[in-house]
């Protein structure tokens, strides 16, 4: 006859409970360290993303700032820079001629006065072209001015008017300026100061023959670099070339 099936004991049963709810709890405590680990890494993932938007939104405010701060930085710095310019050390002498011609025709005889500092601060007048004559006869006689050597005259064609231009130099005063008058571009016309400074006898000539500026008075108007034949003036900026193989 089989043997009986020995019945747990109390104390066996009693352990066995304990141990299934052991187990019981562990696989609670295990579900539930799962369950929050991934809500931590959630929490974590949207931490992440939060603090890159907040730096970058700074990082922008930052850029932002500083270009604004740049750009007050260099209007500044352009302001002060105006400000303290020094004066050019020519401004006294564009002052006395200024002075002497508005003393002697008024302030309506000169379009413009100003200091070429493109050309070491060469004092410069633009005068209108119908008291030219008068000026340039008051910059020569007079004697706070005495410009006595005509150094360079020439023409220029800006295509919408043409100018000539003159420069002057004093030996008596030790400066010099220049003098610019502006021309309408269709049949440009200027009075003569060869009269003046004999110099301007074949600087008005080469003007008039590259650029077709004509110098009313002078005593020789005619071509001096190119044939009497030739048609145009090279140097107007409307030039076409008569002759294609030439």
């Amino acid at each position: 006859m089989s043997e009986e099936k020995k019945k747990p004991t109390p104390e066996e049963k009693a352990k066995a409970a304990a141990a299934a709810k052991a187990a019981a709890e562990a696989k609670r405590k295990r579900m539930e360290a799962e369950g929050a680990g991934g809500k931590a890494a959630e929490g974590d993932a949207d931490a992440i993303a939060k603090a890159k938007a907040a730096a970058a939104a700074k990082a922008k405010a930052a850029a932002a700032a500083a270009a604004k701060a740049k750009a007050a930085g260099t209007t500044g710095r352009a302001e002060a820079d105006e400000g303290s310019k020094k004066p050019s050390p020519k401004q006294p002498v564009l002052d006395k001629i200024v002075k002497v011609i508005t003393e002697n025709f008024g302030t309506d005889v000169l379009e413009d006065s100003y200091i070429n500092e493109l050309s070491e601060h060469m004092p410069t007048l633009i005068v209108k072209k119908e008291k030219w004559h008068d000026v340039a006869r008051l910059l020569h006689d007079h004697e706070e001015l005495a410009f006595d050597y005509l150094s360079l005259s020439l023409g220029v064609d800006y295509e919408t008017y043409m100018e000539s231009i003159v420069y002057l130099y004093s030996y008596k005063q030790r400066y010099n300026v220049c003098v610019k008058v502006k021309l309408a571009r269709d049949n440009p016309k200027v009075a003569s100061v060869m009269d003046i400074w004999a110099g301007a006898d074949w600087f008005e000539r080469e003007t008039y023959d590259l650029l077709g500026i004509t110098y009313e008075g002078h005593a020789n108007l005619k071509r001096i670099l190119l044939p009497d034949n030739w048609v145009g003036h090279p140097l107007r900026k409307d030039y076409v070339q008569y002759d294609e193989e030439v």
